[in-house]
């Protein structure tokens, strides 16, 4: 006859079963990123921000390095189409999203919140288009710059600043007002591959003065190496247990007490 009791080895493996499971719920956070353009009135504008949360591996461009079609379709359009799943192909556990809506004018904020395993994806990385411009982003070169949570999942880098001096110029299109992105009356059929590396520029901006924006503004740049153009902050708050977790564990101590009845017995 079968016993309808549950033994105590069988009580220490569903106990095993159930820590595991709420250790891998603790290394998850839920990490709400904010973004904020902090540029002067009138002067540069971002496309959405693209982030990714990974383990240290994506590298999507560097400095006096040729720019890749993954950041070039981000430094010449704002789009992730081709940086997105180049970094979840080299990183299949990454989190790779975006800050949306854009673009985000100075003085307008944009938050978004992400799941996040602090043990498998310490590491932020993050690009955007700067316009007006023809090839201009912000963004980390180093995969590993920005490492967000410690081994034990503590948040240890709550803002993260940009400046001017901090504008990439990826290199890959000829500066021309009238190919650049976000400029009234620009189209794409004027533009002209530039076959550079890329550098830091911001002073280019001045050469966009004077002319109007798709969002209808007169343009100014304003732009010096410390002015202040863009925040990226971080907030977290632990993943709140399914209740089944509550569930499983009234229901294990109940079996708990019918092994040690039966052991009396």
């Amino acid at each position: 006859m079968t016993s309808r009791f549950v033994s105590r080895p069988q009580v220490w493996a569903l106990a095993a079963g159930l820590l595991a499971s709420s250790a891998s719920m603790a290394a998850q956070v839920n990490l709400t990123v904010t973004v904020e353009n902090f540029a002067p009135e009138n002067s540069v504008t971002f496309a959405p921000l693209r982030v990714g949360f990974h383990s240290g591996i994506f590298d999507s461009f560097d400095l006096g390095g040729v720019a890749g079609p993954e950041i070039q379709t981000i430094a010449e359009g704002g789009s992730d189409a081709l940086w997105r799943p180049a970094f979840e192909a080299a990183d299949p556990d990454a989190v790779v999203g975006s800050i949306l809506p854009g673009p985000l004018l100075p003085g307008q904020t944009a938050t978004t919140t992400f799941t996040i395993d602090t043990e498998l994806n310490p590491y932020f990385s993050f690009a955007a288009m700067v316009v007006p411009s023809n090839d201009f982003f912000i963004g980390n070169d180093d995969p590993t710059a920005y490492r967000l949570f410690d081994d034990s999942g503590v948040l240890q880098i709550d803002h993260i600043a940009q400046y001017g001096r901090d504008i990439w110029d990826a290199g890959s299109e000829q500066f021309d007002p009238t190919a650049a992105a976000f400029i009234e009356g620009s189209t794409n059929a004027n533009r002209t591959d530039q076959n550079s590396v890329v550098a830091f520029n911001f002073a280019e901006f001045y050469g966009y003065n004077g002319l109007t924006t798709a969002a209808g503004y007169t343009f100014d740049a304003q732009l010096e190496g410390a002015t202040p153009i863009y925040g990226i902050s971080f907030a977290i708050a632990p993943v709140p247990e399914p209740e089944t977790y509550a569930m499983m564990l009234a229901g294990l101590g109940l079996m708990g007490t019918i092994a040690r009845r039966r052991m009396r017995k």
